[in-house]
């Protein structure tokens, strides 16, 4: 199935974080003891926008930053994890909107074969309205996803020209100095994901 690692992903890269002793914080707890406090997640990244322009990590310095890996021909499970993260962002927003404007929401696709940045653009119309998509050569997403510690890998072509990619279905949560904070839970709804950018974001 294409989203096998999600679930295995989530429990390595949880065992990954640091429990450090911290001040607390107002909102919610210390960030030392974020899920994905201390994990080596991320990094720079030189990709392509929706416009066709150059977009790096970097541009997004001192925001928070939801980050996803798909594609835009999954059938299933990558735009319902993208609406929901939308949906969560969006309650997250209405209830803390200050907050919730600090929060840039990422689409990155793992399938640059298809997905050119007119594509890209296309598909994020649909969903949040600050939604941003990337794309790459081939060689760039490769970099970013390794970065990311996101697996992807083309199925079998069948003669209609359709494949599928397999890939890690992970949202990862990021802070305003660009670490991995937490994993937000698309498997769990728009609810979940609202809850969980309350506790971190701040």
């Amino acid at each position: 199935m294409p989203h096998t690692f999600k679930y295995v992903f989530t429990a390595t890269i949880s065992a990954l974080s640091l429990s450090l002793a911290g001040c607390n914080s107002p909102g919610g707890p210390p960030i030392e003891e974020a899920p994905l406090y201390g994990a080596t997640i991320g990094g720079p990244f030189e990709l392509t926008g929706a416009e066709g322009k150059t977009v790096r990590w970097s541009d997004f310095d001192g925001q928070y930053r939801i980050v996803y890996f798909g594609f835009t021909y999954c059938p299933d499970i990558c735009p319902t994890d993208v609406q929901r993260i939308s949906q969560g962002l969006r309650k997250f927003e209405q209830e803390e909107p200050g907050l919730g404007a600090k929060v840039q929401p990422i689409f990155i696709t793992i399938d640059p074969e298809r997905d050119t940045a007119a594509v890209v653009a296309e598909f994020i119309a649909n969903f949040h309205p600050r939604l941003i998509g990337l794309t790459g050569t081939p060689d760039q997403i490769k970099a970013a996803a390794d970065a990311f510690r996101v697996f992807y890998s083309k199925g079998e072509t069948p003669e209609s020209g359709n494949y599928l990619m397999e890939h890690s279905a992970i949202t990862y949560l990021f802070g305003p100095d660009g670490k991995p904070i937490a994993t937000l839970p698309t498997d769990l709804g728009a609810d979940a994901v609202a809850e969980e950018l309350a506790k971190w974001v701040r």
